[in-house]
């Protein structure tokens, strides 16, 4: 029997799916094959309208072996198990002659937990939150949404609080799901045999293909037991997004209210001695964090330092005491042990995490206007961690529309912890990196004649904190001459906010949506359904927002989205590439602007027939030193500065627009 060839399967896929086949699709689903087949990895940039999950599908499920998928939103899970998966999988078994099985695995606070949901949360919660359930007819939110809780645990078949329509509130899920450090385990547990979470890992053992999320495979990478099964092929889709969110997941964090809640947890299963200890320690760093000035702590102070001791040393003798203890007049021990344990360990880890003080870590304090101060240790880089976790024993794919920036891979390559393109693997120090690849697959649109990237090269420099009247100026008769239409991105919400205030007055004929006045999907969706809505908020919408066709024709960027100066990691970062002799803003900061710019241009052109204008109101971008950089990191959109210019073709694109409104 002959096998297959690698065009016939990607035709049946692309074809079963409804798409179209694109020559940057067949390149990718080419050089794919030809990584795993290799056992080599491979970046590929590959633009909005390629196809590039069929472009990963195709070839991996051709291969045969196992494969993780993994994604850091929730829209493309949901588009690769209900749409991409099922329907590739059905075209291709009559050439494959095998049907691969797939499945979805989350991190396990993702997943109802059916013990916690019926026999509540360990009773150490102040509030008594989970007596909601008893009331008859609860008129909180919150007791709602967990009788509501209760009864969707009887329908669903997964567990998984993204199948929840409507979805409920952190606070509610909180009260109905674990972390994987306080689960009491399947062997332990009364409902073991009926848990979602154990019910996801068994069907992924199963699977051919398991999706998963960025932050489970951090999880994985970081800690030393295995939560996905063993893989020959690893392909991590939106891989712009992969640094931050393994960053995040190797983050630690301290607050008073975290110290107090384990000294609550852990009062009732030891003895007075030890509970009065962490107790003090928990009194001691909270005197200390009602004084934290935001910034970094290049070395902790002593204060600090003799409080984290403290704390650390607390932490310890409570977990030993909590394991040597038993106490059956305690309901549910097993369960409160577990939710305690689970909360000193935290204030454990974290404290001699800071104490023992590694120069890989950045320590800082941030201070939250609502939940006050908290100690935060993250790691100045997680390119090593990367290098030896991901790159090895298995082939691994990376695929975005945005990978390349200032014109080559090098950049998301270094952070990922990748010698330059074409060193690896040569004499020297690159001999023992992971040797690797990057191509661009280009898009199929027609960037040049789709669209203009006008510069407001006019416009005075923006300062930190001065506000921008001309500016809004411009803001406002670009608005004007694209008829509504826009989707302002903003370097923070402050600006957004002040923006959206002064536009709303000056022109009330154009409704302005604002981040954070509703949910997400409801702005997107009001700004779909009104060509002459404008949708302002900051960054969730620079890459989070997909509407193709005239409700979004102008894209406007207030300014160039570098990291806040005073941004303890990011500036920890930027220093230590000088340090080492190399160009610090550049690596760091514009590195980091150049991909926020890139996803926020993408937002223009979804679609081959979308005309539009991106507008960055910030001259740099034309006068800088690093304005080519940046250029050349966004699509090739025709370039102007010139403000009449781009005006008259707003204008003529928004009166092509009305008038295919007016015949539809």
């Amino acid at each position: 029997m002959t096998k297959p060839s690698l065009p016939d399967l990607l035709h049946a896929a692309v074809e079963a799916v409804g798409g179209t086949e694109r020559p940057g699709q067949v390149t990718m689903a080419e050089s794919v094959a030809e990584a795993i087949d290799g056992g080599s990895h491979l970046l590929v940039q590959a633009g909005t309208g390629t196809g590039k999950s069929l472009g990963y599908l195709v070839p991996a499920l051709a291969h045969g072996e196992r494969v993780v998928v993994a994604t850091a939103t929730l829209a493309l899970q949901r588009q690769l198990v209900e749409r991409d998966l099922p329907r590739t999988v059905d075209a291709l078994h009559p050439l494959l002659r095998r049907r691969p099985q797939f499945a979805m695995l989350k991190g396990r606070s993702n997943y109802l937990c059916l013990h916690r949901l019926h026999e509540g949360v360990p009773q150490d919660e102040e509030e008594g939150l989970f007596d909601q359930f008893e009331a008859a007819a609860p008129t909180s939110k919150l007791g709602q949404d967990l009788l509501r809780l209760r009864d969707w645990a009887d329908e669903t078949e997964t567990g998984d609080r993204d199948d929840l329509t409507p979805g409920v509130s952190d606070r509610a899920w909180s009260q109905a799901s674990v972390s994987s450090r306080e689960c009491l385990g399947a062997s332990k547990c009364a409902y073991g045999a009926e848990c979602f979470a154990e019910s996801a890992r068994e069907r992924a053992k199963l699977a051919e293909v398991i999706v998963t999320n960025h932050a489970l495979l951090a999880i994985d990478a970081i800690e030393g037991a295995p939560v996905l099964p063993q893989h020959e092929v690893l392909i991590v889709d939106e891989a712009h997004e992969l640094v931050s969110r393994v960053t995040g997941v190797a983050t630690g964090e301290l607050t008073p209210g975290q110290v107090n809640r384990a000294v609550r947890r852990s009062a009732k299963l030891v003895n007075e001695k030890i509970a009065d200890q962490l107790q003090t320690a928990a009194e001691g760093f909270e005197r200390i964090m009602e004084l934290a000035l935001p910034g970094r702590l290049e070395e902790i102070p002593e204060d600090l330092g003799y409080a984290l001791l403290a704390l650390r040393d607390a932490a310890r003798n409570t977990i030993s005491a909590i394991g040597a203890t038993r106490d059956k007049s305690v309901q549910d021990e097993d369960a409160v042990r577990k939710q305690a344990l689970a909360s000193v360990e935290n204030v454990h880890d974290v404290a001699e995490r800071v104490t023992n003080g590694s120069e890989w870590d950045v320590v800082w304090y941030e201070r939250h206007d609502r939940f006050g101060a908290s100690l935060r240790v993250a790691p100045m880089s997680v390119s090593g961690l990367l290098r030896e976790k991901l790159f090895t024993d298995r082939s691994v794919v990376l695929a975005s529309a945005t990978l390349k920036l200032g014109g080559d891979f090098n950049g998301v390559g270094a952070s990922l912890g990748l010698a330059p393109e074409g060193l690896a693997g040569t004499e020297g120090e690159s001999e023992d990196l992971p040797v690797w690849k990057g191509i661009d697959v280009g898009s199929p649109f027609d960037y040049g004649k789709q669209g203009i990237l006008y510069v407001a090269k006019h416009l005075a420099r923006p300062s930190r904190d001065g506000t921008r009247g001309d500016m809004l100026d411009e803001l406002t008769e670009l608005i004007q001459a694209s008829g509504g239409r826009t989707l302002g991105l903003f370097s923070s919400m402050r600006a957004a906010q002040s923006a959206a205030e002064e536009l709303r007055s000056r022109i009330p004929e154009f409704p302005i949506l604002l981040q954070g006045e509703e949910t997400l999907g409801e702005l997107i969706k009001n700004f779909a359904a009104d060509p002459k809505t404008c949708l302002f908020g900051t960054l969730s919408l620079w890459q989070g927002v997909d509407v193709p066709g005239a409700s979004c024709q102008l894209v406007v960027m207030d300014k160039i989205p570098f990291p806040r100066p005073d941004d303890p990691l990011m500036s920890a970062r930027q220093k230590a590439v000088e340090d080492n002799g190399g160009n610090g803003f550049m690596a760091v900061a514009a590195t980091h602007a150049a991909l926020l710019m890139a996803q926020g241009a993408g937002r223009l052109v979804r679609a081959s027939g979308d005309r539009g204008v991106v507008a960055v109101l910030d001259p740099r971008l034309a006068t800088a030193r690093y304005g080519s950089y940046l250029k050349a990191s966004l699509p090739e959109f025709w370039y102007t500065t010139d403000r009449n210019q781009v005006r008259r073709s707003l204008a003529a694109i928004d009166a092509a627009a009305k008038q295919t409104e007016d015949a539809s």
